[in-house]
């Protein structure tokens, strides 16, 4: 894919988290919605119609400054011509539940992924026992997009595990035998999820409809496993 075919202005990324944002908030009024993301350089609040940058200096802010480039060949972004028919634009808001970070944003929109909101992203579902960061999968977000308006939901996708290092794989089979050895995660193609309110149950059923990957029931642990798989379903 084309640089030109995804958006990279920050600008531009900014504008599209505030119109993201305003959507989750639902009910509540304008002049009181906040964007909430872990971009390193601003945080956008609206107040009425003026808008005021904030700046922090956080180990967040520090990681994503450092943040490594990516091989483009390494997630393969689909074509433009294969998303004619999608919506206009696209949100999702995450918790992680391991580091406490939150992100709340638009990743796609007029037919384009926008590559400074997959960056964010890409941070947020980062492997947080070593901190490697790794391209995600835009069909996992779109996945989890289609998921979120499947259930009708407006709460954050509470991150269980994002993606995960070969070592950290390696280390975790040690001691789990639900930990597959060429695990999706690995690639960045692969989430466990649960909603906060919500019956893991009900997110497993919804998924398996969807019939879009591995959807992996885990009831004890209280989460969903998705990934862009082949179509399977297993229980752990």
């Amino acid at each position: 894919m084309n640089e030109d075919d995804i958006i990279s202005s920050r600008r531009k990324f900014l504008k599209n988290m505030a119109y993201g944002s305003l959507l989750m908030a639902g009910g509540v009024g304008v002049a009181n919605a906040k964007v909430k993301s872990i971009a390193p350089h601003t945080v956008l609040t609206s107040h009425s119609s003026h808008h005021k940058k904030r700046t922090h200096d956080t180990p967040l802010r520090r990681l994503f400054s450092n943040k490594p480039s990516y091989p483009s060949s390494r997630i393969e972004i689909p074509e433009i011509a294969e998303l004619r028919n999608s919506p206009s634009h696209k949100m999702l808001a995450f918790h992680n539940t391991h580091t406490g970070d939150r992100l709340s944003l638009t990743y796609f929109e007029q037919g384009r992924y926008i590559k400074d909101a997959l960056q964010e992203i890409n941070l947020l579902f980062r492997d947080y026992h070593d901190g490697t960061v790794h391209p995600i999968d835009p069909a996992l977000l779109d996945l989890l997009y289609d998921l979120k308006h499947t259930l009708e939901v407006r709460k954050p996708f509470h991150i269980v595990s994002g993606y995960r290092s070969p070592a950290t794989n390696a280390d975790l089979r040690k001691h789990s035998d639900g930990v597959a050895k060429n695990s999706l995660h690995m690639q960045g193609r692969a989430i466990d999820i649960r909603v906060e309110g919500l019956n893991t149950r009900i997110i497993r059923d919804a998924a398996l409809a969807m019939q879009r990957g591995g959807v992996g029931y885990y009831g004890r642990s209280d989460f969903v496993h998705l990934d862009t798989g082949d179509v399977r379903t297993w229980s752990g």
